[in-house]
C-alpha cells in the first residue's frame, strides 16, 4: 500500500504501471476508519488490477485542494496520472466492489467518462476558464451527458430542457450556447462544469 504526500501525489499515481485507488482520509474521521478495512480487503482481492493508495489529509493538501476533496472519505481512481472515477462517503463493501469492477473492467482504455472529462478540461483551457475543480460535480453533469447521449442522440446540458425541437434543442448541446454568458456574469456555466 502506497503512503501519499504532496510530495509524491503527482509522480506516484502517474508513473504506476496499474490504476491507483486513492483513499483521502483524516485520522479524526469515522467513517474513514470503517471504509479503510473494505478497501485494504479489496486491494488484495484485486491484487493484480490496482494499487491501493492511502492521503492523509494532513499530508495531501495540495493535492486534495487540486482534486476538490471537500468530504471524506473521498475514494478516487486514477489511471495514467488521471482520475477515472470516484466517490464521497461510506458504502458497504459490494457496493464498492461492483464500481470497482465495473471502472476496472475498461482496462487501459478511457471510459467515456474519463474522455468526456478530458476534452471538456481541454475545452476550458483553449476558451480561458476552468473545468470546475469539484470532480463529484464534474462526474455528475458529465453522467448527465451521457445519459442525454444514449437517449437523445446528443449531448445534451442536463441542466438545460429537451423540447424535441430539434433547432432549439442544439443550443443546449453541452458547451451550450449560454455557458460564455453565464460564465462572465454568474463566474460558472448553469450546470457548474465550467467555471471562471
Amino acid at each position: 500500500m502506497l503512503e501519499l504526500t504532496d510530495e509524491n501525489f503527482e509522480r506516484e499515481i502517474k508513473n504506476s504501471p496499474k490504476p491507483v485507488l486513492v483513499d483521502f482520509f483524516a485520522e479524526w474521521c469515522t467513517p474513514c476508519s470503517v471504509i479503510a478495512p473494505i478497501l485494504e480487503k479489496l486491494s488484495q482481492e484485486f491484487e493484480e488490477k490496482f494499487v491501493l493508495a492511502k492521503a492523509n489529509l494532513n499530508n495531501v493538501p495540495l493535492a486534495a485542494q487540486k482534486f476538490g476533496v471537500d468530504a471524506i472519505p473521498s475514494v478516487m481512481l486514477f489511471r495514467d496520472g488521471e482520475t477515472v472515477s470516484g466517490f464521497v462517503g461510506l458504502y458497504p463493501e459490494p457496493v464498492i466492489r461492483q464500481w470497482l469492477e465495473e471502472k476496472l473492467k475498461k482496462g487501459k482504455e478511457k471510459d467515456g467518462l474519463g474522455k468526456i472529462t478530458q476534452e471538456s478540461e481541454e475545452y476550458a483551457k483553449q476558451n480561458g476558464f476552468w473545468l470546475n475543480p469539484n470532480r463529484g460535480v464534474v462526474e455528475r453533469i458529465i453522467n448527465g451527458l451521457i445519459e442525454n447521449e444514449k437517449k437523445y442522440g446528443k449531448r445534451y446540458c442536463p441542466c438545460r430542457r429537451i423540447t424535441g425541437n430539434r433547432e432549439e434543442d442544439a443550443k443546449n448541446i453541452c458547451p451550450c450556447v449560454y455557458h460564455r454568458q453565464e460564465i462572465e456574469k454568474e463566474g460558472h456555466c448553469l450546470c457548474g462544469l465550467f467555471i471562471k
